[in-house]
């Protein structure tokens, strides 16, 4: 061969290297980037020719694919969209998706692996493809009474409410709330003026409170107290300071019960007395002779401190904050400081001392279908650990009955014993100016736990900073655990 040819041929093989090089590159290394580009519209003519499965509760649709007859043949509908926002989220052309819609968005656009057969079958029959359901644990009639509760009162807030043995999601709301069908319009300018909306709104509308916030719990942090205390030699019986306010140790702060009263009339009160009577100055008391250890332990047997299981949205994670010294493990052991948790981490904590002390994972997809209906998966109770022997479970739930009866605010149910315990936290910069938020914690009944709650109303609600846990959040937890047991679900 002579020179010109072999410079000819070298030159073509060079250029043939060099486009499979760039072939490769395209396809396989930046096939994900090219795919999940907002300006390819061929990956989004395909998403939204394909029917999304639904996601449903107890027979209840709350989201589904309807056809348009525009160049986006399907789009998201939500039948009761504000009531459900916080389970299902949006599904949205521009702007993705959140919640269910995003964590089962394998399941929900046909791609997940349980769906590769009904793919297949699709392809060689010429099928039009669909995805696959999501079932929910979530109870319409809780849900929606949670979310009338909380939005009649004009509240920011949320509720989650679990059944204890399970741990099933029978309720998710955060408040204010918005409506999902506004951003899965197909109009551009629609979607755009509904996202500026939500994200002007204040308080804040697209937030999950319920899981994706965290806050002081207050006094509902005094059930961890107990709860450390009964496994370490105390009793109902044994004595604490009723003092109205202490010193907090080794320095000049002073620490006073709400309103400056005194735990009961002697010099000592009970814990019995000290839990229905949430003295600050008690537990107090109480966390610095436990000790940061005692106490530490005990809230990472109930899950704080560790990574939240996936429910299968993302949980923040709670958190007893650093504790350098006896003088802040004193306010930590009143849910102030640096406590925080999330309403679902109190919701936790209550339905493990309702199940005797075991913790089970929260989750809220029950089944995954497939187009044809078949189940492809159904979610099993997960027991993560236990947080105290059954015993002990049971003795606070006594004092727990104790709190309840002495707590004032609507709602209470005729025949039904609950057992719960109120929160009044003290937050921001300046917190004796800033009005506190309100927490209730409870479950029912107390004798046979059928359900179990945990609501906060952010700021006071409307009551400012005479609000409570028992004026405030109370009446709410109990129309939701009110209408559990009507569910019976």
């Amino acid at each position: 061969m002579n020179t010109p040819v072999r410079r000819v041929a070298l030159a073509v093989m060079g250029m043939i290297v060099l486009l499979m090089a760039n072939l490769t590159y395209v396809q396989v290394v930046k096939a994900g980037d090219y795919r999940n580009d907002a300006r390819n519209q061929r990956v989004l003519l395909a998403e939204y020719s394909r029917q999304r499965g639904q996601i449903s509760a107890s027979g209840q649709v709350l989201a589904q694919s309807v056809e348009t007859g525009d160049r986006l043949r399907f789009q998201r509908e939500y039948p009761d969209g504000p009531v459900y926002s916080t389970v299902t989220g949006f599904y949205s052309v521009l702007y993705s998706s959140s919640g269910v819609e995003r964590s089962m968005d394998e399941v929900l656009n046909g791609n997940d692996d349980r769906l590769f057969a009904r793919r297949l079958s699709d392809l060689i029959t010429g099928r039009d493809p669909s995805g696959g359901s999501v079932v929910l644990t979530v109870d319409p009639a809780v849900q929606q009474a949670a979310y009338d509760a909380l939005t009649s009162r004009d509240y920011a807030g949320a509720v989650v409410a679990l059944r204890p043995q399970t741990g099933q999601i029978l309720a998710m709301v955060s408040t204010p709330t918005y409506d999902p069908n506004k951003l899965a319009s197909h109009s551009s300018e629609d979607q755009t003026s509904a996202w500026a909306r939500f994200n002007d709104a204040e308080p804040p509308v697209l937030t999950n409170r319920a899981i994706s916030e965290t806050y002081p719990p207050g006094s509902t942090f005094k059930l961890i107290d107990t709860a450390a205390a009964l496994q370490n030699g105390y009793t109902p019986d044994s004595q604490l300071t009723a003092a109205s306010e202490i010193t907090l140790q080794d320095t000049a702060t002073k620490l006073e019960n709400f309103a400056g009263t005194a735990c009961g009339t002697g010099a000592t009160a009970s814990l019995r007395d000290a839990l229905a009577r949430s003295c600050n100055t008690a537990f107090a008391e109480l966390g610095a002779q436990l000790g940061e250890d005692k106490i530490r332990a005990q809230a990472q047997a109930f899950g704080i401190g560790a990574a939240p299981p996936a429910i299968p949205m993302t949980v923040a994670p709670s958190t007893l904050g650093d504790i350098p010294d006896t003088a802040s493990l004193q306010q930590s052991s009143i849910g102030q400081r640096d406590v925080r948790f999330t309403p679902l981490q109190n919701a936790m904590i209550v339905a493990a001392i309702a199940n005797g002390g075991q913790v089970m994972a929260p989750y809220i997809v029950q089944q995954v279908l497939s187009p044809t209906l078949d189940v492809l998966d159904e979610t099993q109770p997960d027991r993560l650990g236990r947080a105290m022997p059954a015993d002990v479970a049971k003795t606070l739930t006594d004092l727990m009955i104790g709190a309840e009866n002495r707590t004032q605010g609507g709602g209470k149910i005729t025949g039904v014993q609950i057992a719960a315990k109120t929160g009044t936290a003290e937050h921001g910069t300046d917190p004796k100016a800033t009005p506190p938020h309100n927490w209730y914690v409870a479950f029912a009944p107390a004798e046979d736990p059928q359900i179990a709650v945990a609501v906060l109303v952010e700021n006071g609600g409307d009551r400012s900073l005479e609000a409570t846990g028992g004026s405030r959040a109370a009446p709410i937890g109990r129309a939701v655990i009110a209408a559990g047991l009507r569910s019976g679900r």
